[in-house]
């Protein structure tokens, strides 16, 4: 059964250098992953999902209009099965993009494992992380 897992930790924790060796076991095993990515990280350019160890691969930009579900729905009937949508920066999702990740575990039974960060600095929950700890099944 497929679930949505939240891992959030520190700025420098490790988050994405995980997420893209997620990726890459799933890679090694023959099975396809789809990586949404913020448009607003562009630190390393738009699209780029990278770690500051310099693990680098592209990710599926995303803006706060986007519509995760059917974009993964799009993506699909044009690249066939997927086993895994990964998301870095989740904090930047919107509450919509949260339940909308659900959907990808509930209704297309596809694991989804999102990265990022709790609260910003000022011990605020982030939109994205506060739906993201109320909905995700591990966290």
């Amino acid at each position: 059964m497929a679930k949505l897992y939240f891992y959030y930790s520190a700025m420098n924790a490790g988050k994405t250098t995980v997420l893209l060796q997620s990726a890459h076991n799933y890679h090694e095993r023959g099975m396809r992953t789809l990586i949404y990515t913020p448009r607003l990280d562009d630190r390393f350019g738009v699209g780029k999902v990278r770690s500051r160890i310099g693990l680098e691969r592209e990710g599926q930009v995303f803006d706060a209009a986007d519509d995760l579900h059917e974009r993964t729905r799009a993506d699909i009937a044009a690249n066939g099965e997927l086993h895994c949508v990964l998301v870095d920066e989740a904090q930047f999702l919107t509450r919509a993009q949260a339940w909308q990740l659900t959907d990808i575990v509930d209704k297309l039974g596809i694991p989804v494992l999102a990265y990022g960060l709790r609260t910003d600095f000022q011990g605020e929950l982030f939109e994205g992380s506060r739906y993201l700890l109320a909905w995700a099944d591990s966290i």
